[in-house]
């Protein structure tokens, strides 16, 4: 910029820049047509002005508008004109001296280009170590979630009784009452706590006795609220459902797999009662 600045005072002190040092006098000229030809005045002193008040960001905005004052007058004047020929002239040798501090500013652009990008690279690992922190602090906060829950769960499987033997034989036969959604539900409450259960296996055999106090109070109140729920949306339908053979005989069908289901859930205990 330091460069710049020279070369620019070089040329605005130049016995022929004296046309360029101002805004041109338009109104005074006459000039009528002047902002129709020229979409963007400018003038030296313009840029002067603008560039003691650091309103160009880098030198080749500066560069930009020293051209722009000559080739305005070379676009608006004749080339015979006098105005014509000292544009060009300054034009040319201004061009000169800028080749000269080429090299140096491509280096300082270059220069800059890599702290900007380092400084965007640092920037980036700043936040992904950020990012990283903050997620290892969610997980922290999460399993302390989860260890609070467990706790919790264990301390109110503590304060429920164990279900009863004929409890017991309640729910198995309520489970074989649940429609096939429902049971499929139910099993897959098993699996939860469970995962060697093969819940959604063609056969299963659900042994009452081995599950869990958790398990069984889990599958009491969803048994009921289920039950409860199927008996109130079949109500005031049962008469003529009965009537309809075809679908009598699914009812049939139905009824005979719940029967099959709760064999196949009763049939562990059943084996179990032997041995004993």
């Amino acid at each position: 910029m330091r460069q710049f600045a020279t070369m620019f005072r070089q040329i605005a002190q130049h016995k022929w820049a004296w046309p360029f040092l101002e805004p041109v006098d338009v109104k005074g000229l006459g000039l009528h047509d002047y902002y129709k030809v020229i979409e963007k005045p400018m003038d030296l002193g313009t840029i002067k002005k603008k560039m003691e008040s650091s309103e160009y960001s880098n030198v080749r905005e500066i560069y930009a508008d020293v051209r722009l004052v000559f080739k305005n007058a070379m676009r608006y004047n004749e080339e015979k004109e006098d105005v014509y020929v000292m544009a060009e002239s300054l034009l040319e040798k201004f061009e000169e001296k800028w080749l000269l501090i080429m090299p140096k500013l491509v280096e300082e652009e270059k220069k800059q280009a890599d702290e900007e990008a380092e400084k965007h690279a640092n920037k980036q690992l700043t936040l992904e170590a950020a990012q990283a922190e903050m997620a290892r602090d969610l997980s922290n906060e999460l399993y302390e979630i989860d260890l609070q829950l467990e706790r919790l769960r264990e301390s109110v499987v503590q304060r429920c009784r164990k279900l009863s033997t004929q409890e017991k034989k309640g729910l198995s036969a309520a489970l074989g009452r649940l429609s096939p959604e429902d049971l499929s539900k139910a099993l897959k409450m098993v699996s939860e706590s469970n995962p060697s259960f093969p819940a959604g296996a063609p056969e299963v055999e659900l042994d009452i006795d081995v599950q869990t106090d958790v398990t069984l109070w889990r599958l009491k109140v969803f048994v009921q609220e289920a039950l409860k729920a199927a008996n109130k949306g079949s109500g005031g339908t049962n008469a003529q459902n009965n009537n309809n053979t075809g679908t009598g005989e699914i009812n049939k069908n139905n009824a005979k797999r719940r029967r099959e289901i709760s064999d196949a859930i009763n049939k562990a205990s059943t084996k179990r009662a032997k041995k004993a």
